[in-house]
C-alpha cells in the first residue's frame, strides 16, 4: 500500500511539474507573437497609425509635437469658440482660404481643415523649409502681424499661418499646413493614419 501511494505522489509531482514547465514554455512562445502587434519603430516611419489621446486637452491648447507619424511632428490644437468665429473673418488675408491645394483629405477641405470643427489636426512642420512653427493664440497685435487673430508663425524665415493651418499671402510659405490623415476612433482618441470620412 506503502508502494502505491509513493506512486500516486511522485505521479502527481511528475504530472504537475510537466504542466507548469508546458505553461511556461506556452507563455514564453507567445510574448514574441504578442509583442509583433505592436508596431516597430520601422513600422511607424513607414506610416503605421498612431493613436493619440485628446482627452484632457483644452480650448485654446495644443497639443504636440507629438511622437512622429511618418518621422513628422503632429500638432493637435482644441480651438475655442472665439478662434472658430476668426477663421472666417480674416480670410482676404490668405493665400488658400478655400484649401484648394491638396494639402488635406477632402473630409478636412472646409474652413475648419477637420473633421470636428474644434479640433485641428496638422504635420507641425512650415510648408516653406520644415522648420516648426510655434503657436500663438492671443488675438492681439504683434510685431508680425498688426491684426494678428492668432495661429501658426514660423520664427526661421517668417511664414504666418491661422488657427486653421492655412498661409498668409506674401509669405515664404508656399502651401497651408499638412492635414494627415486621420479618424476618431472614439470622441476623445484620434487615430493619425488612417482616414475617417465618417467618423
Amino acid at each position: 500500500m506503502n508502494g502505491g501511494s509513493k506512486s500516486n505522489n511522485r505521479r502527481r509531482f511528475l504530472i504537475g511539474s510537466t504542466s507548469v514547465l508546458g505553461a511556461a514554455g506556452a507563455v514564453g512562445a507567445a510574448l514574441p507573437f504578442v509583442g509583433s502587434w505592436n508596431p516597430s519603430a520601422r513600422a511607424l516611419a513607414a506610416g503605421a497609425p498612431i493613436t493619440i489621446d485628446i482627452s484632457r486637452l483644452e480650448p485654446g491648447e495644443l497639443l504636440g509635437p507629438m511622437p512622429a507619424w511618418r518621422g513628422q511632428p503632429i500638432f493637435v490644437l482644441r480651438r475655442d469658440e472665439e478662434a472658430l468665429s476668426n477663421l472666417d473673418n480674416f480670410i482676404d488675408h490668405l493665400s488658400d482660404p478655400d484649401s484648394e491645394s491638396d494639402q488635406q483629405p477632402e473630409y478636412a477641405q472646409n474652413a475648419y481643415r477637420s473633421i470636428r470643427p474644434e479640433v485641428g489636426i496638422y504635420v507641425g512642420l512650415c510648408t516653406h523649409l520644415g522648420c516648426s512653427p510655434q503657436i500663438n493664440t492671443e488675438v492681439t497685435a504683434q510685431e508680425y502681424d498688426p491684426d494678428w487673430k492668432g495661429g501658426f508663425f514660423c520664427p526661421c524665415h517668417g511664414s504666418m499661418f491661422d488657427l486653421a493651418g492655412r498661409v498668409y499671402s506674401g509669405v515664404p510659405a508656399p502651401d497651408n499646413l499638412i492635414v494627415p490623415p486621420h479618424s476618431y476612433e472614439t470622441d476623445n482618441v484620434i487615430v493619425i493614419g488612417i482616414d475617417g470620412e465618417n467618423s
